[in-house]
Protein backbone atom coordinates (compact mmCIF):
# COMPACT_ATOMS: atom_id res chain seq x y z
CA UNK A 1 0.00 0.00 0.00
CA UNK A 2 1.48 3.30 -1.05
CA UNK A 3 1.37 6.52 0.95
CA UNK A 4 1.94 10.02 -0.38
CA UNK A 5 2.77 13.52 0.81
CA UNK A 6 2.64 16.80 -1.08
CA UNK A 7 4.12 20.25 -0.72
CA UNK A 8 2.77 22.95 -2.98
CA UNK A 9 3.99 26.42 -3.96
CA UNK A 10 7.57 25.80 -2.81
CA UNK A 11 9.74 28.79 -3.77
CA UNK A 12 12.40 26.84 -5.71
CA UNK A 13 12.50 26.28 -9.45
CA UNK A 14 11.34 22.85 -10.63
CA UNK A 15 14.44 22.31 -12.75
CA UNK A 16 16.78 22.65 -9.77
CA UNK A 17 14.50 20.52 -7.61
CA UNK A 18 14.43 17.69 -10.17
CA UNK A 19 18.23 17.48 -10.07
CA UNK A 20 18.12 16.71 -6.34
CA UNK A 21 15.03 14.46 -6.63
CA UNK A 22 16.79 12.21 -9.15
CA UNK A 23 19.30 11.25 -6.44
CA UNK A 24 16.68 9.73 -4.14
CA UNK A 25 14.33 8.07 -6.62
CA UNK A 26 13.92 4.28 -5.90
CA UNK A 27 16.10 4.53 -2.77
CA UNK A 28 15.23 3.13 0.66
CA UNK A 29 13.79 5.86 2.88
CA UNK A 30 16.65 5.84 5.38
CA UNK A 31 19.22 6.20 2.61
CA UNK A 32 17.19 8.91 0.88
CA UNK A 33 16.87 10.95 4.08
CA UNK A 34 20.65 10.74 4.63
CA UNK A 35 21.34 11.82 1.05
CA UNK A 36 19.05 14.84 1.44
CA UNK A 37 20.43 15.73 4.86
CA UNK A 38 23.98 16.12 3.46
CA UNK A 39 23.11 17.62 0.08
CA UNK A 40 24.11 21.27 0.00
CA UNK A 41 21.45 22.50 -2.40
CA UNK A 42 18.40 24.58 -1.46
CA UNK A 43 15.73 22.11 -2.72
CA UNK A 44 17.14 19.35 -0.49
CA UNK A 45 15.56 20.89 2.62
CA UNK A 46 12.07 21.00 1.05
CA UNK A 47 12.43 17.45 -0.30
CA UNK A 48 13.59 16.23 3.13
CA UNK A 49 10.48 17.69 4.77
CA UNK A 50 8.11 16.15 2.23
CA UNK A 51 9.79 12.73 2.41
CA UNK A 52 9.74 12.82 6.22
CA UNK A 53 6.04 13.74 6.08
CA UNK A 54 5.33 10.78 3.80
CA UNK A 55 7.10 8.45 6.24
CA UNK A 56 5.08 9.90 9.13
CA UNK A 57 1.87 9.43 7.14
CA UNK A 58 2.79 5.80 6.50
CA UNK A 59 3.56 5.26 10.16
CA UNK A 60 0.35 6.81 11.50
CA UNK A 61 -2.35 6.07 8.94
CA UNK A 62 -1.48 2.51 7.97
CA UNK A 63 0.35 -0.40 9.49
CA UNK A 64 3.36 -0.22 7.19
CA UNK A 65 6.82 -1.12 8.48
CA UNK A 66 8.84 2.12 8.39
CA UNK A 67 12.15 0.27 8.02
CA UNK A 68 11.07 -1.39 4.76
CA UNK A 69 9.81 1.75 2.98
CA UNK A 70 11.34 3.06 -0.23
CA UNK A 71 10.72 6.06 -2.49
CA UNK A 72 8.43 4.61 -5.15
CA UNK A 73 7.77 7.80 -7.12
CA UNK A 74 8.64 11.46 -6.82
CA UNK A 75 7.08 14.19 -8.95
CA UNK A 76 8.26 17.77 -9.28
CA UNK A 77 5.62 19.81 -11.08
CA UNK A 78 5.74 23.46 -11.99
CA UNK A 79 3.67 25.83 -9.88
CA UNK A 80 2.66 29.40 -10.68
CA UNK A 81 5.41 31.84 -11.62
CA UNK A 82 5.75 35.19 -9.86
CA UNK A 83 6.49 37.95 -12.36
CA UNK A 84 8.63 40.89 -11.30
CA UNK A 85 10.23 43.75 -13.21
CA UNK A 86 13.84 44.90 -12.90
CA UNK A 87 14.88 48.33 -14.18
CA UNK A 88 17.56 48.30 -16.87
CA UNK A 89 19.62 50.84 -18.80
CA UNK A 90 18.08 53.64 -20.87
CA UNK A 91 14.63 53.39 -19.28
CA UNK A 92 14.02 49.77 -20.24
CA UNK A 93 12.82 46.98 -17.99
CA UNK A 94 13.45 43.23 -17.84
CA UNK A 95 11.03 40.64 -16.55
CA UNK A 96 12.20 38.46 -13.67
CA UNK A 97 10.43 35.10 -13.34
CA UNK A 98 10.39 33.62 -9.83
CA UNK A 99 9.34 30.01 -10.26
CA UNK A 100 7.59 27.73 -7.77
CA UNK A 101 7.30 23.94 -7.48
CA UNK A 102 4.77 21.34 -6.41
CA UNK A 103 6.49 18.30 -4.85
CA UNK A 104 4.78 14.89 -4.52
CA UNK A 105 6.51 11.93 -2.85
CA UNK A 106 5.03 8.41 -2.88
CA UNK A 107 6.54 5.74 -0.59
CA UNK A 108 5.75 2.03 -0.54
CA UNK A 109 6.95 -1.15 1.15
CA UNK A 110 9.56 -3.33 -0.52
Amino acid sequence: MEVKARARFIRVSPRKTRLVADNIRNQPVESALNILRYTGKKPAKALYKVLYSAVSNAESSSSLDVDSLYVKQIFIDEGPTWKRIKPRAMGRATRIRKRTSHITVIVDEL
